[in-house]
């Protein structure tokens, strides 16, 4: 059966939920997330960073089809790369949108180390698992610091996070978190080491970081993959 293309009118209306957000719980974000679709189509050479970086906004269901229950909705305000010569960052920042009930799939990093933040709204939930040698998950637990206290994590228990509290994910920790169901709608942060959403997501099951885009609307906003390049 085909999966179900994200449409763009999802996009449109989540970017717009999540700006209202941001705003109402003190997040502030750069001038250039609020530019115009018309704004990215004269690239210039002083946002090279902020293309080559993929700094922006990210709206995905990772090819789930269903959105409202899979899916992610994130401003990456910093981000060095690896792809691409001449950018010394060696951190990243990102603002997350967290309505109730949606979350990202379970996944894990080799290389990036994050630390997931609650910032205001409800209380976030991380679930957590070790991943063994052979990139299966472990049955082992586990220590995190949560805001910098060593604590035990039994495989796939579930570390909550009220506003102002954060967990530090390690390298090969399988991680998935969303926003506690009955304690609102919830903004979160994530900081970490440098972020290749090409080549350092590993997924439980299948998934595709980048969907495929059903064009039913005008687009309004530029996502930080699809920026037009300078020729």
């Amino acid at each position: 059966m085909a999966k179900v293309p994200l449409k763009r009118s999802v996009i449109n209306r989540s970017i717009e939920e999540a700006k209202e957000a941001f705003q109402r719980f003190g997040l502030h974000l750069p001038p250039f997330a609020f530019r115009s679709k018309n704004d990215w189509e004269s690239p210039k050479t002083e946002d090279e960073e902020i293309r080559d970086c993929m700094l922006g906004w990210d709206v995905t269901d990772f090819g789930s089809g269903c959105f409202e229950r899979i899916g992610r909705t994130l401003f990456t305000l910093r981000n060095g790369t690896t792809r691409r010569p001449g950018y010394g960052k060696i951190y990243a920042e990102k603002f997350l949108y967290d309505p109730e009930g949606q979350r990202a799939p379970a996944h894990f990093h080799r290389n990036k180390m994050e630390d997931i933040c609650c910032r205001a709204g409800g209380n976030i939930l991380v679930q957590l698992t070790g991943v063994n040698t052979d990139d299966t998950p472990s049955d082992k637990p586990l220590y995190v610091k949560v805001d910098g206290s060593r604590t035990k994590v039994e495989p796939r228990g579930i570390v909550r996070l009220r506003p102002g509290m954060s967990v530090c994910i390690p390298p090969r920790t399988i991680h998935q978190f969303w926003g506690e169901e009955g304690s609102g709608l919830t903004v979160s942060s994530e900081v970490s080491s440098v972020c290749d959403d090409w080549n350092d997501n590993f997924f439980l099951e299948p998934a595709e970081r980048f969907p495929k885009i059903e064009e039913d609307e005008p687009r309004r906003f530029y996502l930080c993959h699809e920026y037009p390049v300078a020729k």
